[in-house]
């Protein structure tokens, strides 16, 4: 009954080791799978890291071929808009080229005549000559621009001449003007009772734009100190004359020069000529063609001006 306890106690002693043991292994089991865990997490991560960085650069790459062509299409729409606008303005220049080129051609068969007498021209110096050529460009100008253009013709106008060369050298397209260019007098071309010639020495002030009549202009630059010229040309004709209406529709104005001048370019004037067709309104047509220089203003102008100045006293 003694040896019992003894046996009972081996056995517990036994188990105990074993238990032991088991806890042991159990432990180094366990401390083996925690070791392997962060190293498979690690794995993990890697590849998961991996993975992230190539869908973003493969994002990135596919972002960034939206954007190239987002930024093509814009370049090649705003191309498109720029082409068109250019056929555009390409074709409104020929159209209104062509628009321009009828007129004229209308006018040279049925419009107002206009003669620019270049018989005394060998009364100009050089520089004259030269300034009498840029009027004779600014005139055609304003003619082109015009709805109703004149039928414009130079006359007395000799290819060996001065001007024929500095009209041509001055003037692009100068062979090109649609106007009638000739040697001959313009007293051989129209009938003498069809013509007015303008000059600012005549008596007799210009009340209408005659569409039956030959305007004729004195091929002089206004910088000309002799004095009626065109006055006495057209008198020994025995031709009609005329000045336009400025003593009529204008005051000198004061002036610290005190200058005044009726003597207007030959572009100046024939602006004028060509405001009060369009108009019928002399006031328009005077302002329109008279520089502030020449020293002259509306007489309507004139008398706004001396009331003011009363209202202020």
């Amino acid at each position: 009954m003694e040896e019992a306890p003894h046996e009972n106690c081996c056995y517990s002693d036994g188990a105990s080791k074993l238990n032991d043991a088991v806890v042991s292994d159990l432990l180094e089991f366990l401390r083996i799978d925690v070791e392997l865990e962060p190293a498979c997490a690690d794995r993990e991560d890697t590849s998961c890291s991996k993975n992230v960085t190539r869908k973003q650069r493969n994002w990135e790459r596919r972002l960034e071929v939206k954007r190239r062509k987002r930024k093509e299409e814009k370049q090649r729409k705003k191309l498109n808009r720029l082409n068109k606008d250019v056929n555009e303005l390409q074709l409104s220049k020929r159209v209104m080229k062509a628009i321009t080129k009828e007129r004229l051609e209308e006018a040279r068969a049925a419009g107002l005549r206009l003669c620019v007498d270049l018989s005394m021209t060998d009364r100009l110096t050089d520089k004259e000559i030269s300034r009498l050529a840029g009027q004779i460009r600014r005139l055609y100008g304003s003619n082109k621009k015009s709805v109703q253009p004149f039928h414009i013709f130079l006359t007395e106008f000799k290819e060996d001449s001065l001007l024929y060369k500095e009209c041509v050298r001055m003037n692009d397209g100068f062979l090109n003007y649609l106007i009638d260019v000739t040697e001959e007098s313009w007293f051989h071309l129209f009938p003498s009772e069809d013509v007015i010639y303008l000059t600012p020495d005549a008596s007799e002030a210009l009340e209408y734009v005659e569409e039956d009549k030959v305007y004729i202009l004195g091929g002089l630059v206004d910088e000309t100190i002799q004095k009626k010229i065109s006055f006495t040309r057209a008198k020994e004709f025995g031709i009609r004359m005329a000045r336009l209406p400025i003593d009529e529709y204008m005051v000198k104005k004061p002036n610290p020069k005190n200058f005044h001048s009726k003597i207007l370019a030959i572009n100046q004037v024939f602006e004028i000529l060509l405001t009060f067709r369009d108009t019928k309104d002399w006031t328009k047509a005077l302002v329109t063609g008279i520089p502030p220089g020449k020293g002259y203003m509306l007489a309507s102008a004139a008398s706004t001006d001396v009331i003011n100045s009363q209202e202020e006293l």
